[in-house]
């Protein structure tokens, strides 16, 4: 048994309903411009910054850090050609992302550290030794 919403107010579904979907025609909704999730955790040492991109190799990545903004892309080109007796069939496939972090001043851009494993790009990003929390101190009463 499965459970239907209706709408009893209308008479006739609407065909128009059909063709006005955003992704009619290739309309809004494109599949080629997928943005990866991020997962961004802070400590009192770093930022660790976990990019999910399955399917990559390490070379697919582009890094950079240019005036506090760490940006990171990848693009990638595929083409698919099949010839037969009669016809050609070839389908190109474009597929690229590109994501930019405003970096906070306490971050040490020399020493950022990126690795890739398991379909996720890891970031870790370094506090600079004047961020990192101080140790309490105690004074003593006289």
């Amino acid at each position: 048994m499965s459970l239907v919403k209706r709408n009893n107010d209308v008479w006739f579904p609407s065909i128009f309903d059909e063709f006005l979907k955003p992704d009619w025609l290739g309309g809004i909704q494109n599949q080629n411009t997928h943005v990866p999730a991020v997962n961004i955790q802070e400590t009192d040492k770093e930022f660790t910054l976990e990019l999910v991109a399955p399917g990559k190799h390490k070379e697919d990545f582009k890094i950079e850090v240019d005036d506090q903004v760490l940006t990171i892309s990848s693009e990638q080109h595929e083409e698919k050609k099949e010839d037969h007796d009669k016809y050609t069939r070839r389908e190109f496939r474009h597929y690229a992302f590109r994501r930019s972090f405003n970096l906070p001043d306490t971050i040490k851009d020399e020493a950022i550290n990126a690795a890739y494993e398991n379909g996720i790009l890891k970031l870790t990003l370094p506090k600079r030794e004047e961020a990192l929390p101080k140790p309490k101190k105690f004074i003593e009463i006289s």
